[in-house]
């Protein structure tokens, strides 16, 4: 039994048709109940392997078929894309998506830098509309004592003040006179 347990030659137990069950049965690679079943075992049907060749050759065959059938499908998918089909087709057109956008961003740039000039001619009138220089222009002049502080009214002025009067391009010293009620005639500034 030990020599059958160390062998690296596969061993079929047969022994035959005892009740008992012999130590080899468990040593051994395979057990047949007798030696008729050891044969058939151990040397297979020559028509069952060929049919089982047959039968696996069909399946790789099948297996093969699938894949190429899947991969030819695939193919053809991709070669009926627009892209592949016409590559030109669908460089023309990007390129005239491409001309659409920069179109549309030129319009746009225009657009808000129309508004942006409207914005600035209306703020450049508000501001010479609001600016002394334009008062002044109109025939308006800012009264100043010598330190530089503006004169409001005939009443912050002191008779014999020296006052700064500036108009538009140029300005004056004159000397304060008597100051007059509103609706007094004469003159009240020198």
């Amino acid at each position: 039994m030990r020599a059958v347990s160390a062998t690296h030659t596969p061993v079929v137990s047969a022994i035959g048709h005892e009740q008992d069950t012999p130590l080899l049965d468990f040593v051994a690679d395979v057990r047949a109940s007798t030696p008729t079943d050891a044969a058939k075992r151990s040397i297979p049907d020559v028509g069952e392997q060929l049919q089982l060749i047959r039968q696996l050759r069909d399946r790789g065959r099948r297996v093969i078929e699938g894949g190429l059938t899947r991969e030819e499908a695939w193919l053809a998918g991709m070669r009926s894309r627009p892209v592949l089909a016409s590559p030109l087709r669908e460089i023309d057109r990007l390129t005239e998506q491409i001309t659409g956008l920069r179109d549309r961003a030129r319009r746009c740039v225009s657009v808000t830098l129309d508004r942006a000039a409207d914005d600035l001619r209306h703020t450049r009138a508000r501001l010479l509309a609001l600016s002394p220089a334009t008062t002044l222009a109109r025939g308006y002049a800012i009264v100043q004592r010598s330190d530089g502080a503006v004169v409001r009214s005939a009443a912050e002025a002191t008779a014999g003040e020296t006052l700064r009067l500036r108009f538009a391009e140029d300005s004056m010293t004159a000397t304060a006179g008597d100051i007059e009620a509103a609706g007094e005639s004469g003159a009240g500034h020198e």
